[in-house]
Parts: C-alpha cells; sequence; structure tokens
C-alpha cells in the first residue's frame, strides 16, 4: 500500500477520507484482459479442402460440408 503524507496545510480526517475514496475510485491502472482464443470459426483446420479444379468443381464446391 502507499503511504498518503499531506505536506503543506492541515487537512481534517473528512478531507483526508474524501481525496482517499476519489483516488480509489479512479482505480488507477487496470490490469490488461487476457487475450481471446481465436475463434474455430476462423481457424483453418476447421475449412474442408477445396474441390480440384475440373468438370463437376462447381457442383462439387456446393457439396462441401
Amino acid at each position: 500500500m502507499t503511504e498518503l503524507r499531506v505536506i503543506r496545510g492541515d487537512a481534517s480526517p473528512e478531507e483526508l477520507a474524501a481525496v482517499v475514496a476519489i483516488l480509489a475510485a479512479s482505480g488507477g491502472a487496470a490490469e490488461e484482459p487476457e487475450p481471446e482464443a481465436p475463434s474455430l470459426w476462423a481457424a483453418p483446420q476447421v475449412r474442408a479442402p477445396l474441390p480440384v479444379p475440373g468438370p463437376g468443381a462447381w457442383t462439387a464446391s456446393g457439396l462441401r460440408l
């Protein structure tokens, strides 16, 4: 915990409590969120291979799962 000192002036306990409350509410530096795992929809391992070009390739492209 960081130490808080009044360097100049005569702060009352209420004034110090207000300053501490404001500093606590500001939050300071937030933790970095963990990166999310990539979606399986974008994974190249899940994609089916493309049909071989040639006769019937257009029909075969619609039959991919």
